[in-house]
């Protein structure tokens, strides 16, 4: 909303929902171009379900390229991400394969919605 800055907290506050791994390299991207039109955006990015993988030890783009090294400069700008520890149980995923920029929560569905009931965040899925 804007100019008489009662509503500018939740311009700057998003989570982005991530279930999928069709393109996480598009999905980070996008945050890179949100982050670099609005600078004071505080991002997080939930990850649940096939969604998760992209945040795994390992993981590259269909390059080759390692994601741990786009997610870091996100993470060096301010973006949190956050992993569901109910997908890993359900897929027998050890914790120690989440990459250390990413921070473990129980439950990836809960975060988003606590996020957006009680801190404000605006919802975006990817």
């Amino acid at each position: 909303m804007g100019r008489d800055g009662k509503c500018e907290r939740f311009e700057r506050l998003i989570v982005y929902h991530v279930n999928e791994t069709t393109d996480p390299a598009t999905a980070l991207r996008n945050i890179a171009n949100h982050l670099q039109s609005a600078p004071d955006l505080k991002a997080v990015v939930v990850a649940h379900n096939n969604g998760i993988d992209f945040l795994l030890a390992g993981a590259r783009d269909k390059d080759g390229e390692p994601f741990e090294v786009r997610i870091a400069a996100l993470k060096s700008q301010g973006v949190d991400f956050r992993v569901c520890g109910n997908t890993l149980a359900r897929r027998e995923i050890d914790p120690r394969r989440v990459i250390p920029e990413a921070k473990l929560v129980p439950s990836g569905v809960a975060e988003i919605g606590r996020l957006q009931a009680k801190e404000g965040y605006a919802y975006m899925r990817l």
